[in-house]
């Protein structure tokens, strides 16, 4: 069989098949074109309009004739306070603009009732008067949160416009309205005895506390209130105000202004806490009447028993001991210090002085010598010197060496004792000057590190522990250190020798 042949049955066959669907199409077909067209034409002979609604605008059209009509159109429903830019009956033209604006609407509660107003009231009374509802000069207006007063100007929030995810048809359907939200809080009557004659108070507080200060009823720190600040108001309450008395307090070096209740001074010290013991003075007395700005002085008084002591302080005699060593002492007896005591009554006002009075006196201790002996035994005593030469001394003095030279000395050149010492000799190594009342001129004597020397000198600084050892210009080398100095073997004669030194200059 050919191809062609094999092509005819499956021609016939889609012919077959598609042949309901070809009818179909001629039938309707036809009515589809006629609706569309139909379409067209309604679109093309509507005329367009430009609708604003509360600051919205779109453009719509219509084959309405008149404003009431495309209103109706467009689901408009609009409130007897809502208006209008063109009469219901004016007829609509191409481009014709519509403004539309939607009176607020304010939720008004009063008197356990809710209102819901649509109105362009410009003030809360303006809103009061147009819904009818009554009030007095006491009562109270909140809006939004805020009280304001009858007559101050009203602000409504603006329409908001939505962020929408899908279309919700015309532009002014996506706006939110948010109503005003007023509250008339009634005022009730209260009570009030302030001391005087009663009172009535009107007002909108939830408490005592708040009805007392939109009343401008002053209240201090003294002041008692019954029933108290937090008690709840209600209709025919009365409230009793106790008030305090302003006192000026002068106590324990402070000075204290403050309200008390009390009738007496007594009174006002027993309720802020200040305790009245012994010998203490109150002006005014404690059972004189208070007053405003009273002036209370409380003036602490004590008494208390002083002793008092003057010390005499014992002498120190040294008296000289054979048996002990020289440069040693010891002490015989420690001695003790004379002790006279006497008693005051001391009185005291507000921590200072004002009066002393001697109540007795009497010896508690009577005075003693210290003695302290001291050593004249001298005994020989030897040192091997770093040189290798053994000496004997007998005695060893902890002083105070400094040098000098000729030409150190201070003393002028043109003068006749230039380079001479105390005692005539030539000055030159070797010799050393001393204060004499500590080592004898022309004692030997030995420094370590300088070596011998003759005590032949003395000088104006050289005083007690100190000692100047002496140089050639040529050989000078300066000194400024402590050194044990060796007075050597024999002694001088007893009347020559001071058995106690001074304790000066201080060793460091």
């Amino acid at each position: 069989m050919s191809t062609a042949t094999r092509a005819l049955p499956r021609a016939r066959s889609a012919r077959v098949l598609w042949s309901p669907v070809l009818s179909w199409l001629g039938r309707w077909g036809g009515i589809a074109l006629g609706l569309l067209a139909l379409g067209w034409t309604w679109q093309a002979t509507a005329i367009p309009v430009v609708v604003e609604v509360d600051g919205v605008r779109e453009t719509v059209y219509t084959h309405r004739p008149t404003v009431q009509a495309l209103l109706v159109d467009l689901g408009l429903e609009l409130g007897p306070a809502d208006r209008l830019s063109l009469p219901v009956e004016a007829r609509l033209q191409p481009n014709t603009l519509l403004q539309i604006q939607r009176a607020p609407m304010v939720w008004v509660r009063a008197d356990g009732r809710q209102l819901l107003l649509h109105t362009w009231a410009a003030t809360p009374r303006a809103v009061l008067e147009e819904a009818r509802i009554p009030f007095t000069e006491y009562d109270r207006i909140r809006v939004q949160g805020r009280f304001l007063s009858l007559d101050q100007a009203l602000t409504y929030p603006p329409a908001r416009l939505l962020d929408v995810a899908y279309d919700r048809g015309y532009a002014w359907e996506s706006l939110e309205r948010v109503p005003l939200q007023m509250e008339v809080l009634r005022a009730i009557p209260i009570q009030v005895d302030d001391g005087n004659l009663p009172f009535t108070v009107y007002t909108t507080a939830q408490t005592v506390g708040e009805a007392l200060r939109e009343a401008e009823i002053v209240l201090y720190l003294g002041d008692r209130v019954q029933p108290s600040l937090g008690s709840p108001v209600s209709t025919g309450l009365r409230v009793t105000i106790e008030r305090s008395t302003p006192i000026s307090l002068q106590v324990d070096g402070r000075r204290v202004k403050t309200r008390t209740r009390g009738k007496t001074v007594g009174d006002a010290l027993a309720e802020v806490g200040v305790l009245i013991t012994g010998l203490d003075r109150v002006s005014p007395p404690l059972d004189a009447p208070l007053y405003d700005n009273v002036e209370i002085r409380v003036t602490r008084i004590w008494e208390e028993m002083v002793v008092e002591e003057d010390v005499v302080p014992f002498d120190t005699v040294f008296v000289p001991d054979p048996e002990l060593l020289i440069d040693t002492r010891q002490v015989v007896n420690p001695g003790a210090e004379g002790i006279t005591r006497r008693r005051y009554r001391v009185r005291y006002e507000d921590g200072q002085e004002v009066q002393r009075t001697l109540e007795d006196t009497w010896v508690a201790q009577e005075p003693a010598q210290r003695v302290i002996a001291y050593g004249q035994k001298i005994v020989p005593r030897t040192l091997v010197t770093p040189e290798g030469q053994e000496i004997t001394y007998w005695r060893k003095i902890r002083m105070l060496a400094s040098s000098y030279s000729p030409s150190t000395a201070g003393v002028s050149p043109d003068v006749s004792w230039y380079g001479l010492t105390r005692t005539g000799d030539p000055m030159r190594k070797g010799v050393v000057a001393v204060d004499p009342r500590i080592i004898p001129l022309r004692t030997k004597v030995y420094v370590p590190g300088y070596g011998f020397g003759d005590a032949l000198d003395t000088g104006s600084a050289i005083k007690a522990r100190r000692i100047d050892l002496g140089y050639d210009d040529s050989n000078l080398v300066l000194w400024n250190r402590w050194v044990d100095v060796y007075l050597l073997w024999p002694p001088p004669p007893s009347y020559l020798i001071t058995w106690v030194l001074p304790n000066w200059p201080p060793e460091r």
